[in-house]
């Protein structure tokens, strides 16, 4: 009998993925969506990409913040992929984001634990894990908390480190089955127009939103790795009660995928930024910008990241080189700009 798993956040631009790799080895799928816009969205969008044994797929009209529709969508689930985040505008609070960030994941754990699901796979965030370390000496594992009084911690990454801990005290306290996956920087192709906060970093750099482009390494990957890993991590035992970080190997600076997109689609090229902003004038303005403040966090980080749990416990290399995730990212921004 086919294993049954419930996905939330079928829009999303990781979770469409992880459905369609779901569909593509024949497991039976539940997702959530918002309304029945959504749904139909979700579909077509399916179709276009050939996703097969769309029979086998099962909307629920679901809102992270409410308990509506949860109990219907859970019946019957073997594994939970918690991949929804709640969607902030701009005048949301940094505590209403940390409160609705906790909320809407101990909701979904609740329902998840009363449906006796066998196993939870929960996307958190690199921010999570990171985000403190400046030594370059040390390799950034999956033991390593960030710190949340953090300066320049943004405050989505806040409420993400908050809220997988408020995770992890659940499933501990009801003996649940949890893994979660920590990605970097999400990139890669898009099967919609949902794409990642991310790509802001692409639209900022194509949209010459910046005259000059400050000197930042990121570490980055590609969604199709992502959405692989949850459900590596979903059949595989070993993984549970761990915490395991996605990332391409290395690293890649604004200057680097100015670069690229300068060689590779020079029709996106024509406003690239030409100058390098140096760390010191970030530092200076990072006293009067929360904005410079979070950049400055960025570019004094730590980037050396060990990966090779994921590999010991899933047998999970990257796929995709960060020249490679950053084209596929380009072409998808394209699209939908």
């Amino acid at each position: 009998m086919k294993k049954t798993v419930l996905v939330s956040g079928g829009n999303g631009f990781l979770a469409t993925h992880i459905i369609d790799q779901l569909l593509e080895r024949d497991y039976q799928v539940k997702a959530s969506v918002r309304n029945e816009k959504s749904a139909t969205k979700l579909r077509t969008t399916l179709q276009e990409n050939n996703t097969p044994r769309l029979n086998q797929l099962e909307l629920f009209y679901a809102d992270l913040l409410k308990d509506d529709g949860w109990a219907d969508a859970f019946k019957d689930v073997d594994y939970f992929l918690s991949v929804a985040s709640p969607v902030f505008f701009g005048n949301a609070d940094e505590e209403e984001q940390i409160n609705v960030s906790k909320a809407g994941t101990l909701r979904l754990m609740g329902f998840a634990q009363a449906a006796n699901v066998k196993k939870i796979v929960m996307t958190s965030n690199y921010g999570a894990i990171g985000f403190s370390s400046f030594d370059p000496n040390h390799l950034i594992n999956e033991n390593d908390w960030t710190n949340i009084n953090q300066p320049g911690l943004s405050a989505y990454e806040k409420s993400k480190t908050l809220a997988e801990q408020a995770a992890w005290d659940f499933a501990k306290q009801n003996n649940l089955n949890l893994t979660t996956i920590n990605p970097v920087a999400m990139f890669g192709p898009a099967l919609n127009n949902h794409i990642s906060g991310s790509f802001d970093v692409l639209k900022t750099i194509v949209g010459s939103e910046m005259s000059v482009l400050p000197k930042i390494n990121l570490n980055i990957v590609d969604v199709r790795d992502v959405a692989t890993m949850h459900i590596l991590a979903m059949e595989n035992d070993q993984s549970t009660g761990e915490r395991l970080i996605a990332s391409a190997p290395g690293q890649i600076s604004f200057q680097e995928m100015a670069q690229i997109i300068q060689e590779t689609r020079p029709d996106l090229s024509k406003n690239l930024p030409k100058r390098t902003l140096p760390t010191w004038a970030l530092q200076i303005a990072s006293h009067f910008n929360h904005a410079a403040r979070e950049g400055l966090l960025l570019a004094k980080l730590n980037r050396q990241i060990d990966t090779t749990k994921a590999d010991r416990q899933l047998n999970f290399k990257s796929e995709h080189t960060n020249r490679d995730i950053v084209i596929a990212s380009l072409d998808s921004l394209a699209a939908n700009i």
